[in-house]
């Protein structure tokens, strides 16, 4: 199986692989984003540095697995956020999810955009991965402005149960195919 690269530079911008080693840098990066994060992510609440630290610990076997590729977010050599290349829970094999957040010094400077550019590459070095999607509460306006950007279309919108404040209850699902020129 192809893998995606480890280390992806973009000038400036690189993304790599995560490692446990980064616990105290990202832990750092985490807590200093919550309330960034509080309003749209449900996990926020539940953050503790144990939790952190799992999520880190767990990182390299699903790398090898294929279930996720997750990478920091790294500008000028520090961490500034995450990005994931998932296979979401119930969807075919042919399908992958892009997640990611930011540091909130780090916003509206385009990094996600570059991030999911590039992440949106590797998904497609995937052997069998026809389309990629980026899912988002549509009141989010910053999260869906970026599958705007990379030419991804609005495939569907769903209920969703609300997992965090500021969420509508409602799922935003875009989707670029290979067919529609895959590497965005």
């Amino acid at each position: 199986m192809d893998l995606p690269q480890p280390v992806i530079d973009l000038d400036d911008l690189t993304l790599r692989r995560f490692d446990e080693a980064d616990l105290p840098e990202f832990t750092r990066v985490v807590d200093e984003s919550l309330e960034h994060l509080r309003p749209w992510m449900g996990w926020v609440p539940e953050h503790t540095p144990e939790r952190t630290a799992q999520f880190l610990a767990g990182r390299a076997e699903r790398w090898e697995s294929g279930q996720a590729y997750s990478y920091a977010i790294v500008l000028d050599g520090a961490i500034v956020g995450a990005i994931e290349l998932f296979r979401a829970e119930g969807e075919p094999e042919c399908a992958r999810e892009i997640g990611y957040w930011l540091h909130p010094a780090a916003t509206g400077r385009g990094l996600v955009t570059r991030a999911a550019r590039a992440v949106v590459g590797q998904a497609f070095r995937l052997p069998g991965v026809e389309w990629v999607e980026i899912v988002h509460d549509p009141a989010n306006l910053a999260s869906g402005a970026v599958p705007a950007r990379l030419g991804f279309t609005e495939h569907l919108r769903r209920p969703s149960e609300r997992r965090a404040p500021a969420e509508s209850g409602e799922d935003q699902v875009w989707r670029l195919t290979r067919a529609q020129g895959g590497a965005a």
